[in-house]
C-alpha cells in the first residue's frame, strides 16, 4: 500500500511516498528559510506563497523519485493541523484538488503524529507502550503512545516551545536564524562545554509540563551583567550553558515519564530532536530503548505524514473534500493523572 504525503504546516514544502507505513521510496522538501532568515523568524505570507510556488514540483519530484505512478497510490495523507493557518490551507488546498482529480482517498493527519511516525520509517517497529517527546519550534509536549492512533498528552511547555526559546536565545547572540542549529555550533566551540556559566533549569515538580521563558529570561540577565562589566560576550560558553540546561531538563522529564510508565520504548521527535547532544544524553540517560530518526526525517517532511497516514487509513479514516484547517489541532486529551 503506497501513501503519498503532503506536509506544509509552517515554511516547508513536502511530499514523500512511503510503502506499508514503514518503507521510504521518496522524501522531497524544498525549505524558505534562507528567505525567513532575513527577518529572524517565519513570516507566515511569505512561506504561504512559496508553498504555492513550491507545491506542484516537489509533489511531482515525489512521485518519479519513488518510481511509481499514479495509479499505484492508495490514498493522499495531508496535515490539516496544527500549523499556520495559510501554509496549511495550501498543502489541504492542493491535496483535495489532487484527490479529486485521481480519485484517491484524502487521509487527514496531524502535524505531531506525523513527527511521531517518523520513528516508523526504515526501521524496526516500535514496541508499545511508548512515551514520545515531541520537540520543536512550535511544540515541546510529552505523549503516553499505548498503541497505533491512541495517544494521551501527559505535559506540554507552559510558556516557550523548546525550539521556539532557541531561536530567541540566537537571536539575542546575534547567531541567526535558525536559532537550534546556530546555538549548536557555536557550543561546540566552547572551551568549557557550557560549565563556566549556570543557568537556571524550570523543573516544574509534580508535573510532566515544560518551561523555557524564565531560561530565556535568564539568559538575556546574563548577557546584560557581562555587557555591564564592560566585557565581550563570550557567544559560545553562554550559547553552550544555554543548550545543556534545554537538554537536562528535556531529558530529566522523558526519563522520569518513562519510568513512571513503565515504557518499553522512547520516541523523540520534532526538529528539536536533530540536537546531537539531545540525542546523546537521552540515549545514555534513559532506561528504555530510545528511538530517533535520522536527523533529515526529524524536521518537518512528507514521508512521515505519509507513514502516519498509512495507519490512519488503515483505522478508517478518511476526510471530505470539505475538510477545515485547524491551527491548534491537539493531538490528544491532557491526562488527568
Amino acid at each position: 500500500m503506497r501513501m503519498l504525503g503532503i506536509e506544509t504546516s509552517c515554511d516547508e514544502t513536502a511530499a514523500g511516498v512511503v510503502e506499508d507505513g514503514r518503507i521510504m521510496m521518496s522524501n522531497v522538501v524544498s525549505s524558505s528559510e534562507a528567505l525567513h532568515a532575513q527577518f529572524g523568524g517565519i513570516v507566515p505570507e511569505l512561506a504561504s506563497r512559496q508553498h504555492i510556488l513550491a507545491l506542484p514540483w516537489v509533489v511531482q519530484a515525489a512521485i518519479e523519485r519513488a518510481g511509481v505512478d499514479w495509479d499505484d497510490l492508495t490514498a493522499i495523507a495531508v496535515t490539516h493541523g496544527p500549523g499556520l493557518a495559510g501554509s496549511l490551507l495550501t498543502g489541504l488546498s492542493y491535496a483535495k484538488g489532487l484527490a479529486f482529480a485521481r480519485s484517491l482517498p484524502l487521509v487527514p493527519v496531524n502535524h505531531l503524529e506525523g513527527h511521531l511516525y517518523a520513528n516508523w520509517l526504515d526501521a524496526p517497529e516500535p514496541e508499545f507502550p511508548a512515551v514520545s517527546l515531541i520537540v520543536s519550534g512550535g511544540h515541546t509536549a510529552l505523549f503516553l503512545v499505548t498503541s497505533h492512533g491512541h495517544y494521551q498528552q501527559l505535559g506540554a511547555t507552559m510558556d516557550d516551545a523548546a525550539g521556539e526559546a532557541f531561536d530567541k536565545v540566537a537571536r539575542l547572540l546575534g547567531l541567526g536564524f535558525p536559532g537550534g542549529p546556530a546555538i549548536q555550533r557555536a557550543a561546540a566551540t566552547a572551551e568549557r562545554a557550557g560549565t563556566g556559566y549556570q543557568l537556571p533549569r524550570a523543573r516544574l515538580a509534580g508535573t510532566d509540563n515544560f518551561s523555557f521563558s524564565g531560561l530565556k529570561t535568564a539568559t538575556l540577565h546574563l548577557l546584560q551583567r557581562i555587557e555591564q562589566a564592560g566585557d565581550a560576550i563570550p557567544v559560545a560558553e553562554v550559547a553552550a550553558a544555554f543548550q545543556t540546561a534545554v537538554v537536562d531538563v528535556l531529558v530529566a522529564k522523558t526519563v522520569e515519564t518513562a519510568i513512571r510508565h513503565e515504557a518499553r520504548c522512547v520516541l523523540l521527535g520534532g526538529g528539536v530532536a536533530a540536537n546531537l547532544l539531545l540525542r546523546a544524553a537521552l540515549a545514555e540517560r534513559c532506561p528504555a530503548p530510545v528511538r530517533v530518526a535520522p536527523v533529515q526525517l526529524c524536521t518537518d517532511n512528507g514521508a512521515m505524514i505519509a507513514a502516519a497516514g498509512y495507519f490512519r487509513y488503515l483505522a478508517g479514516d478518511r476526510a471530505p473534500l470539505d475538510l477545515d484547517v485547524t491551527p491548534n489541532l491537539p493531538l490528544a486529551t491532557l491526562a488527568t493523572s
